[in-house]
């Protein structure tokens, strides 16, 4: 490799003295290729260590595999609902669906060369893996068609499918302040999710356009998972001045919040407002069942795969004119909120 790079069909091409798609016939096994130039190929190929362009390999033997990249700090909430969309999608377009954990601290090369080994069409990239500059680049180079889903920033030529966080998270807030509480917490998500940060940044901003001051106290780190909202729960409800409402990042912190009020008997919603986001399964079945923002996962997840399916047929493809699909996103309104107690309101 030069420069730690992945080789390309044109290294080999180069180093063989033949055209790519020369390389390219090899590579598939075509046979109309002569010996001695089908020789000088493969000796190429074995000297650079070159595996073959994966959606190409892969259009060429019809077989069209797609993965879905994650992190396994990815709820399994979450989790669970990109993969009904994403296989549901992708069975309709018949896709084989991969399914590739990506941890962080991997090197870039060592994950190419499982999507390389895996004949991958394309992949889609939720979060924060959207975000993986290394990633992405490589992916690239290699000519492998990738979506992002909710990324930090869109990248020039790459489908996105996202919602406005921001927006949604100043929604809800908004909804809060209408109910009539003033002492709001927000317990935030993953650091290394952008999406955490624009929802943190939608709250702040309607809490700072309703005049209403924002305690720091009341502004506690989560990471998505539901032990990290346990704790954060625990961390404000310690408070000498409670909150009279919580709006978590997810769902899963927003469960944890309700359990942590069910054990210090503080009834949610009389006592205390309880608000998720995503709307993932676990929402209608915790009682009581929870308001929350309706991140429609299963859709964006199809619509990734739409997105991919046009990518990889390239220009023309039914992703042309489609680069960003931003979807709507409900406020649903469940038993977990509402209008905070005078007394409360006034402490």
């Amino acid at each position: 490799m030069n420069g730690g790079k992945l080789p390309t069909i044109r290294d080999v091409a180069a180093r063989a003295g033949v055209s790519v798609m020369t390389v390219s016939r090899v590579a598939n096994k075509q046979s109309w290729v002569s010996p001695a130039t089908r020789a000088k190929v493969e000796k190429a190929i074995a000297e650079l260590n070159y595996a073959p362009n994966a959606t190409a390999r892969a259009l060429a033997g019809g077989d069209r595999r797609v993965a879905l990249l994650y992190r396994s700090s990815t709820t399994s909430a979450y989790l669970g609902e990109l993969l009904l969309g994403g296989m549901d999608e992708a069975a309709r377009r018949h896709f084989h669906l991969v399914v590739e954990q990506c941890e962080s601290g991997v090197p870039v090369e060592e994950v190419m060369a499982r999507i390389v080994q895996a004949r991958l069409s394309g992949v889609v990239m939720p979060p924060p893996l959207c975000d993986w500059d290394e990633l992405i680049e490589a992916l690239a180079r290699q000519g492998v068609p990738a979506v992002m889903m909710a990324p930090d920033r869109v990248h020039t030529g790459l489908p996105v499918v996202a919602i406005d966080d921001g927006q949604a998270a100043s929604d809800m807030t908004r909804h809060l302040i209408e109910l009539g509480h003033r002492r709001i917490a927000f317990i935030r998500g993953n650091p290394r999710h952008r999406s955490s940060d624009r929802r943190l940044e939608g709250y702040r901003r309607t809490m700072a356009a309703q005049g209403l001051e924002v305690s720091e106290d009341y502004i506690v780190e989560g990471d998505f998972s539901y032990r990290s909202g346990l704790e954060a729960a625990e961390r404000l409800l310690d408070l000498a001045v409670l909150p009279t409402a919580i709006f978590a990042c997810n769902d899963d912190m927003a469960a944890a919040a309700i359990t942590i009020a069910h054990q210090r008997q503080i009834s949610v919603p009389a006592e205390l407002s309880v608000c998720g986001f995503d709307d993932t399964p676990l929402a209608g079945a915790i009682w009581p069942a929870l308001t929350t923002v309706r991140q429609p996962i299963r859709d964006m997840s199809r619509a990734a795969m739409t997105l991919l399916a046009g990518a990889i047929r390239g220009p023309g493809g039914e992703s042309e004119g489609q680069a960003l699909a931003r979807l709507d996103y409900q406020i649903i309104r469940r038993q977990s909120d509402a209008v905070p107690p005078l007394h409360q309101e006034r402490g």
